[in-house]
Formats: structure tokens, C-alpha cells, sequence
């Protein structure tokens, strides 16, 4: 599976200069955040791929006019062909803002996502906007990473954790980083390709969640129904 993540600045590659063979072999496009909405709306619409994203800091745009055909995943594990994606954007606050937190109200959000992560077995993607506290961020309080980040990547052992928010032209910039968890941390920063192998996330329906694995192959059954009722209609 290959993912395009992308977060902070608009590639001129993708968006000026946009040639449709750029995205091909794009099986989901992923924003960190602090991107114009009309450029997630752009990628979903010219590409062949879905669009998920989480917040930055400076996307309050999207509270009254969210980027369309593309799909939020804030506080929850969404499932992409088995892939499971948690979503936590937002920055460390340094001002008034909606998508800024506390280190206490990162750790709520946190806290609330554990419901889905329990239903779901786990997670294989980690997806911010702000990074690991030590890992990637910056001194200043506005680019501070979150402690809890690195409790979540020791408690639940991600395969990746993708964030933006620290620029390439800030200094100290660092693409890829290990976490003492095994988690390898990756900047994607403007943009970034990651390929996803079969044997990193579980089959489709198969996370060892009961429940879970119950609702998908009973949704899977009644898509196939369904698929094959239309067929015999047509």
C-alpha cells in the first residue's frame, strides 16, 4: 500500500505544476494539517485516492468550510483496508486557537481515544500535526511535541507515527527518527511516500477483536449482497 502524507506547504510539484501521473499508485492521501483546503480538495478530486486529514494549528478555516470529499479523523482509529490510522492533530497552545492544546488536553483526547483503540486491537499509524515531545520538536512553546505521545507509542507499539508543524527551513529538521518503542517517527513535511507492506497491519477483519471482526465481516457480507442484487438488476 502506498501513501502519500503531506502536511505544512503546498508542493508546487502537486499543485502548480500538477501532472495526474504524479499520483498514480496512491492507494491514500494523508494530511498532518496546516494545509488550504482547497488543496485537499484539489488532491481528492484530480487523484483516484481518498483524503483523510487532522488538524493543524492554523486550520480554523475548516470549522466553517472543511475540505469537501475528504474525511476528518480526529480522536479515532479509521480502518483503510485493514490499515488502522488514529488521528490527534492540534498543536501545543501558545495562543487562543481551536486546535491547540494543553499537555492535560492532548492527554483527555488521548484518553477518549482509547474506546476505539481497544475496539480495534491497536493501531498501526499514528497521525499528528505535532510531534513526540524529544523527538523532532523544537524548543520554543508554539513547536513543543506532547509527552503523551510518546506513552501512547510505548503503550501501543505503532508501526509509524507521521506528523508536520516543524518546517525543513526552521533548522533541526529531521525526516525520520526511531522511538525507543520501535515506532519510526517520519516528518512529512510538504510531502512524503511511504510504502505500507501487507505484513504491517493486520488483514482486512482480521485485528483479533471480536467485536470488531464481527461488524466487518458482516458489513462485508452485506456489500456483497447488495453488490451482487445491482448486478442482477442491471
Amino acid at each position: 500500500m502506498r501513501i502519500l502524507f503531506i502536511a505544512d506547504e503546498e508542493s508546487k510539484s502537486l499543485w502548480d505544476y500538477f501532472d495526474r501521473s504524479k499520483l498514480e499508485g496512491v492507494d491514500l492521501i494523508i494530511s498532518c494539517g496546516d494545509l488550504s483546503p482547497d488543496y485537499l480538495q484539489f488532491l481528492v478530486t484530480m487523484g483516484r485516492a481518498p483524503l483523510l486529514y487532522v488538524y493543524g494549528n492554523h486550520d480554523e478555516s475548516y470549522d466553517s468550510r472543511p475540505p469537501l470529499g475528504c474525511e476528518c479523523i480526529e480522536d479515532r482509529v479509521y480502518d483503510f483496508r485493514g490499515l488502522r490510522i488514529l488521528g490527534l492533530g492540534g498543536s501545543y497552545r501558545y495562543r487562543k486557537g481551536s486546535h491547540m492544546y494543553t499537555e492535560q488536553e492532548m492527554r483527555k483526547r488521548v484518553q477518549r481515544a482509547k474506546r476505539d483503540i481497544a475496539l480495534k486491537n491497536g493501531f498501526d499509524i499514528l497521525v499528528t500535526h505535532a510531534p513526540v515531545k524529544g523527538y523532532g520538536d523544537l524548543p520554543d512553546l508554539p513547536h513543543q511535541g506532547f509527552t503523551c505521545f510518546s506513552e501512547l507509542l510505548e503503550k501501543y507499539h505503532p508501526k509509524y507515527m507521521v506528523h508536520g508543524h516543524v518546517h525543513k527551513s526552521y533548522g533541526n529538521f529531521r525526516r525520520e527518527l526511531k522511538h525507543p518503542s520501535g515506532t519510526r517517527i517520519i516528518n512529512a513535511y510538504e510531502k512524503y511516500l511511504l510504502d505500507v507492506g501487507e505484513d504491517e497491519h493486520p488483514a482486512e477483519g482480521k485485528t483479533g477483536s471480536f467485536l470488531y471482526d464481527l461488524y466487518k465481516q458482516v458489513a462485508s457480507s452485506r456489500d456483497r449482497r447488495f453488490s451482487h442484487r445491482r448486478r442482477e438488476e442491471e
